[in-house]
């Protein structure tokens, strides 16, 4: 291996491919090569990088998992809204299909970031990039009962920025989050296989573009740059595609 050159790691990689190993194993080992090639290099054990100019495989497109609208109400129902910590539950799932944050802005949320008048939150995003969210009735209904009845509870008359914050009291975790999301999944009968730690925004964006939406508006709400990594919900949403496609083809 120390003596290898990139005409040996690129029979090596094909090799892998012949054996029919897959994709994100390879580009796994690939990066673990390179790293041990370029200390290698920097520690001038080598005269060159052989790692330099091997690119890692393509891997395949994974499609968002995604929930039916049936699902999604079963669990958007599961938490009991008499419990205070299920309050606060239920009333960040609402945000979270309302919205199509994502998990770890959700969590970061202060108090600040949510107008109540205005009906939208204020949201940033990756790259500290800054977007304005509208939440809709049904979610501004709950963030006001949350504010009411479930909050006070929680913060039990500490100062705290955080909107939804831990039963101690502190800045929520994704982890926590994402924990509570498979518990309330349990309750209404989900499959866990279905779930994502963004389970709720792969469903938001599913929903939007199957009842109409534009998939620019649906990138501007997810706060994607890149109008590709919204397009893959296009593959999801194939029951607008359908109706589309029966409306507007002469031989359908």
């Amino acid at each position: 291996m120390l003596c290898a050159q990139v005409l040996d790691l690129q029979r090596f990689f094909a090799e892998r491919i012949d054996s029919h190993y897959k994709a994100t194993s390879s580009a796994r080992l690939l990066s673990a090569i390179k790293r041990f090639f370029q200390y290698l290099y920097r520690e001038k054990l080598r005269i060159n990088d052989p790692t330099a100019l091997l690119s890692s495989p393509k891997l395949p497109q994974r499609l968002p998992k995604d929930l039916s609208e049936k699902q999604v109400e079963a669990l958007l129902n599961a938490p009991n809204v008499d419990i205070p910590l299920q309050l606060r539950d239920k009333t960040m799932l609402e945000v979270l299909y309302a919205t199509g944050l994502r998990v770890s802005e959700l969590v970061g949320l202060i108090i600040s970031d949510i107008s109540l008048r205005q009906g939208v939150l204020r949201v940033i995003g990756k790259g500290n990039k800054e977007r304005l969210v509208p939440l809709g009735e049904e979610a501004l209904y709950w963030i006001e009962q949350y504010i009411e009845h479930g909050r006070p509870w929680l913060v039990n008359g500490q100062a705290l920025d955080a909107f939804f914050p831990s039963n101690r009291c502190q800045k929520m975790t994704r982890q926590t989050f994402w924990y509570r999301i498979k518990h309330y999944a349990i309750l209404a009968n989900i499959d866990s296989e279905r779930l994502s730690p963004h389970v709720l925004r792969h469903a938001f964006a599913t929903h939007l573009l199957n009842h109409g939406a534009d998939l620019r508006v649906v990138q501007m709400l997810l706060g994607h740059s890149n109008l590709s990594t919204t397009q893959i919900y296009t593959h999801v949403a194939t029951e607008r595609l359908k109706q589309l496609h029966q409306r507007h083809h002469p031989r359908a």
